[in-house]
This record gives structure tokens, sequence and C-alpha cells, in this order.
């Protein structure tokens, strides 16, 4: 997708299932059923979408999604389904890995870093060989020294290689990636949880991560059971909000299982929904892209 003069796509690396309840934090069952009908076992769907930047004549990957190094009873728990080949990661938008330079990993949870790292024979080697892998340092310290309750996130695995290859960019707060591409450090969902922004052209973008992970969320109280500081993420999603809303930017939502891209409008009351892209935005192969940004949309009638 154009988006001033950079191109946007996005590649569906998996589809997974996580328990409802933990999706929804205090939110009652009743209200979010409606907007992610769960499964016989409580879980709801989501998915795993990784965006990748074009500007300037650089490439930035933003997430790298589950991967695919998970034992078959794993795969049954979460409902995985891997859409893509590790080896071949941007098969669908016609590049190979070695064609990334920089990859921001929002945190480092086993369905943001999973896809860091694959197994090549018995080695593990950095997903993305030519990239920078960027991750914020209070999310490097908290993954090596988590608590009960955290540690069951982290996979040393899915992290531990891009230091020992030598890949890795330990980042302190904002951070300019590239012209036009920032990671800028949100906390809520982690500590050292980031977003990442970007603008080309006169118009501006932001990956929400896991401060904001799909669709259903766009309401600020509705945080994850799953986030460290839930009352620190509700405040961030309404200051994120309102200046997408207000600016017209694009958003991009990670976990989202239907269109994840779109714009923010204010309704009634300053709700906040979402409006998204076009279906055919997403193309087969995994890929999203191929239409032009067009001028974000304005509230409905109300």
């Amino acid at each position: 997708m154009r988006f001033g003069q950079a191109e946007l796509t996005i590649i569906r690396e998996c589809t997974f299932k996580l328990d409802g309840g933990a999706m929804f934090g205090v939110v009652p069952r009743p209200l979010w059923s409606k907007l992610s009908p769960p499964d016989e076992l409580n879980r709801v769907t989501l998915a795993c979408n990784l965006l990748l930047i074009e500007t300037g004549g650089h490439r930035v990957l933003v997430e790298t999604g589950m991967g695919d190094r998970w034992a078959d009873r794993e795969r049954e728990r979460y409902g995985l389904a891997t859409l893509i080949d590790h080896g071949q990661a941007l098969a669908a938008a016609g590049l190979v890995n070695e064609d990334v330079e920089a990859v921001v990993i929002s945190h480092l949870h086993f369905d943001h870093a999973g896809g860091a790292t694959r197994l090549d024979g018995e080695r593990l080697v950095p997903t993305y060989p030519r990239a920078r892998y960027y991750v914020q340092r209070r999310e490097w310290e908290q993954a090596h020294n988590a608590n009960a309750r955290a540690r069951a996130s982290y996979r040393a695995q899915d992290f531990q290689p891009l230091a020992e290859h030598g890949v890795l960019e330990i980042i302190e707060g904002d951070c300019q990636i590239v012209p036009g591409v920032w990671a800028r450090v949100t906390g809520g969902h982690t500590r050292g949880h980031q977003v990442v922004t970007f603008e080309s052209g006169g118009q501006k973008g932001i990956y929400f991560a896991d401060i904001m992970p799909t669709a259903s969320h766009v309401s600020p109280p509705w945080v994850m059971g799953y986030d460290h500081f839930p009352l620190e993420s509700c405040d961030v999603k309404e200051r994120w909000l309102a200046t997408a809303a207000s600016e017209g930017w694009l958003v991009v939502f990670d976990h989202e299982p239907g269109v994840p891209w779109g714009h923010v409008v204010v309704g009634a009351g300053g709700k906040f929904s979402f409006v998204p892209l076009a279906g055919e935005t997403l193309l087969p192969g995994g890929a999203a892209g191929g239409r032009r940004a067009g001028a974000p949309p304005q509230a409905p009638a109300v």
C-alpha cells in the first residue's frame, strides 16, 4: 500500500488463540464476546500481523510473530496455525529475509519475538540475518529477570541468540530507527513496551502492538489481563487514540484477525471507533497491500 512516498505491507505470520478473559481483563464476557466470540474453550482468535515499512531506501520490519519452533501439544494449546515459511518470511512481498535492514520488536513475549530466530540445522540463527534488532533496555532486563507471573511469556531462545550473533540494538527511550520511522516507549503492557510510528509525504501512522492488540480493544478501558500496568495502559491508549483520530493517522493492530489497518474516528460522547480499510487490502499469500491509503473517514453521523 502506498503511504506518502513509502510502501507498507502486512505479512500475516500466523493465527492463534488465547483465553478471552485474559485478552479483555475486567471487561465482562457478555460485552467482549459480542465483538470476539470465543470457542468452546473460551479462546478468541487472534493473528500476528507483521508490518513491513519501505521508505527512503530502507526496509524496516515491525514484529516477528510466533515463529515456527512449537511442539504439537503447544500448537494445540494455542490453536496455532503458522502461515509463512520463516526461511522465506517476506516472499509474499517479493523480498528475501536478507533485504530487511531493521527489525523493531515491541516487547519480548513469545508472540512478538518468537519469529526473531529460526533453526538452521540444530543452530538458532537470526531470521533476518542482515538486520539490526531494536529492543528497549527495560524490556531486555525484564525478560531476563521476570517474576513468576511474567516468566511464562518469555522464551530465551527467541531473543538470546540475537545478542550472541551481534545483531541486537538495546535502546533507551524513544528512538528514530530510520528517517520517518520511530520506536516510542509506552509502558503499560510491560514496562519496556514500545509502539512504532511512521510518516511519509505528510501522512502519519502507528503500529499499536500490545498496547492495543485488536480493533476490539479501541475503547481505552478495555485493556488486557496480560497487562503488567493496566491503569497505565488505559491512559496511554487514550492519548494515542486522541492524536490518531484528530490527525487522521493510519492505525495498525498486531493481533487483529480481520482487516488490521484503518482509521480511528470519534463519535458521540467522545467514543472511539475503528473504521477498517476495505477487505481487498488483504491479499492472498498472507500479505496486505496494493492500495493507496485514502483520506481518513469522518466520524459517523449519530
